[in-house]
């Protein structure tokens, strides 16, 4: 029998203005999988990431683990599972590691579940408990791209949204995140949505790819495809 999908999606349509950036959006996802998003910028993968989780108004029917999502806020949608972390890091500059950390999990109903995710979060990313009593603005690009990704696993989300984690880093630190978003997978069974432009590095992540183009989705289907560049090419 089919698992039911954590995550359904039917003709999502999102509006700027008169403008459609997202147009007819459709897709079922598995829980455990990776979905990996690829496009060009201005595709619509962050506009589509967006209303997935609530930021911007959408046509169509979203599902998240089976109940509708529409009319929901975001933070309605971190209650129910969700997290995102959108480009630009979304850390609080001025306060320490720990303390974003701690912020993470202000929602928790059960604190006693508190230490046993900090230690998943330093056991992924090492360099947090090195760096807890820094300010994470004067981290790294990529540690604190690692900080985003610790706070919104503090919720031990059902399903993680990640918008182009490996924007602007070195390609030593692009492996590190990739290789933190393969295990937060394999070792939680998390759910991933993962927007990224780096194809060499995401691919390998991936379960199954969707690829967009000015609005619509021109493939659907397994990473391997993908791996022929003279397919890979077609359509880009």
């Amino acid at each position: 029998m089919k698992p039911q999908a954590i995550l359904s999606v039917r003709d999502l349509r999102i509006r700027y203005g008169k403008r459609i950036v997202v147009d007819g959006i459709g897709f079922d996802m598995n829980p455990g999988e990776v979905l990996l998003i690829l496009g060009h910028n201005g595709a619509g993968k962050t506009t589509l990431l967006n209303g997935l989780f609530g930021l911007v108004p959408a046509d169509g029917a979203v599902s998240f683990a089976g109940h509708p999502t529409a009319g929901r806020t975001p933070a309605e949608n971190v209650a129910s599972g969700m997290a995102f972390v959108p480009q630009g890091h979304g850390i609080f500059r001025r306060l320490t590691v720990a303390d974003n950390l701690a912020l993470g999990a202000y929602s928790l109903r059960d604190r006693s579940t508190l230490p046993e995710r900090l230690a998943r979060v330093r056991d992924l990313f090492p360099i947090l408990s090195d760096r807890q009593s820094q300010l994470a603005g004067t981290l790294s690009g990529g540690q604190q791209q690692m900080l985003a990704i610790g706070i919104a696993l503090m919720h031990a989300p059902r399903l993680l949204i990640l918008d182009e984690p490996s924007i602007g880093l070195a390609p030593n630190l692009v492996q590190t995140v990739m290789n933190g978003v393969t295990r937060i997978n394999r070792e939680t069974g998390t759910s991933i949505v993962l927007v990224e432009q780096n194809i060499e590095a995401s691919l390998p992540v991936a379960s199954r790819v969707i690829v967009m183009k000015t609005g619509r989705m021109i493939y659907e289907g397994p990473p391997q495809r993908l791996h022929d560049k003279s397919y890979l090419m077609q359509l880009f």
